[in-house]
């Protein structure tokens, strides 16, 4: 950390890097694929994320989520700017993302809470959040060199299983609610999901490591249960040589 960051600051940082390891305990084995120099951003930014759709997609009451997203909206604007408010802007706001779209994106990521029709109309809601997406890795991990749209299918694909693991049955669409079983649903739109997984060969490498990890998961049989070590270093080897 650069020694002008108070003690305090470090802490809070700490705290939501925390946070997302103890979704993600998997990621203390994979990360060993994703270059030391970038690792403490990867973390930073796939905490931001989480914190991004746990506001978007929490509690049973929408209106905090939407003042939480409205908050975040103006401190990536002012990340933009130069300044920061939030712990994890010691990690990321310096760094050449484009971070005026991502605020950009919040109010589709917001409208992604309603159960969609179908898979389709999932990914349509969440085409400009994973859109913005594409466009921070690129800055963080590629130098701009990927191309967003190129990356996309990984990214959505990404979402739709953080969206299951963290609602489950709420994230069903429609349309497998009416052709599954009552205790089915669940598993219907898993194996959905993975009957569509899109190849992240195109993706950066830490969400080529991301999305093997959620695929994993999903084929164990539950988006939320963490990997065993063996199966989380295996599929981020796999991941890490050809993006599956």
């Amino acid at each position: 950390m650069p020694e002008h960051i108070a003690p305090e600051q470090d802490e809070g940082l700490d705290s939501f890097l925390d946070k997302w390891r103890a979704r993600w305990p998997e990621w203390a084995v994979a990360q060993v694929f994703v270059p030391p120099v970038q690792r403490e951003t990867a973390m930073a930014w796939a905490a931001l994320q989480q914190e991004l759709t746990d506001a978007a997609w929490g509690g049973s009451d929408p209106r905090p989520g939407e003042a939480k997203l409205g908050w975040w909206s103006e401190e990536l604007q002012g990340w933009a700017k130069g300044g920061r408010r939030h712990p994890l802007g010691v990690a990321l706001q310096r760094l050449p993302a484009p971070w005026t779209t991502l605020a950009a994106s919040l109010p589709a990521l917001r409208e992604s809470r309603e159960r969609p029709r179908d898979r389709a109309e999932a990914l349509r809601r969440l085409q400009p959040f994973a859109s913005a997406i594409a466009q921070v890795e690129a800055g963080l991990f590629a130098d701009g060199r990927v191309e967003d749209g190129a990356a996309l299918p990984a990214i959505a694909a990404s979402l739709l299983h953080a969206r299951l693991a963290q609602v489950g049955e709420s994230a069903v669409p429609l349309s497998v609610l009416a052709r599954a079983g009552e205790d089915a649903t669940v598993r219907a739109w898993a194996a959905e999901l993975l009957a569509d997984w899109p190849a992240a060969t195109a993706a950066t490498r830490p969400r080529r490591l991301w999305a093997a990890l959620a695929r994993k998961r999903l084929v164990r049989g539950d988006a939320a249960l963490p990997l065993p070590p063996w199966a989380a270093l295996l599929a981020a080897w796999r991941a890490a040589r050809n993006g599956r």
